[in-house]
């Protein structure tokens, strides 16, 4: 065999060879007996107020005969803030604030549009903040 013959035969080896694609992930198929949540947090600074407002939410939910996972309290966001108590020297003379944020969620599974409606026409007390997702 001379040199060409040895080129051609690697250029067409190389040819023949074929690339490997990567492997594709499978789509996600959702089964039939996949249920769809409700997830409602609910937010506010004072935990009184947080506990009457959830007791609210779970009568208007318990109206439509819908199922309730919950609540479930979450951790207490804490904020602090240090400010000096002068304007200009003492520096050891200082005060602390914080902010306590007091944290529930509920899930709701399988809700009705009338349950998802009761929701949104609800009056809460102003304080309290209230998050709707749907899962």
């Amino acid at each position: 065999m001379t040199a060409t013959n040895k080129t051609i035969k690697t250029k067409i080896v190389k040819q023949t060879k074929k690339k490997k694609e990567p492997k594709k992930k499978p789509k996600k198929i959702l089964k039939k007996d996949e249920t769809q949540k409700l997830r409602i947090r609910v937010r506010a600074y004072e935990h009184k107020i947080l506990d009457n407002s959830i007791k609210q939410i779970i009568d208007t939910i318990l109206r439509f005969d819908a199922i309730i996972v919950g609540p479930i309290p979450l951790p207490t966001e804490i904020k602090k803030y240090t400010v000096n108590r002068a304007p200009f020297i003492y520096k050891d003379a200082r005060e602390q604030f914080e902010m306590r944020v007091h944290k529930r969620v509920m899930d709701i599974i399988n809700p009705s549009p009338k349950v998802i409606e009761a929701l949104t026409n609800m009056n809460l007390p102003s304080g309290v903040n209230i998050d709707i997702k749907t899962i």
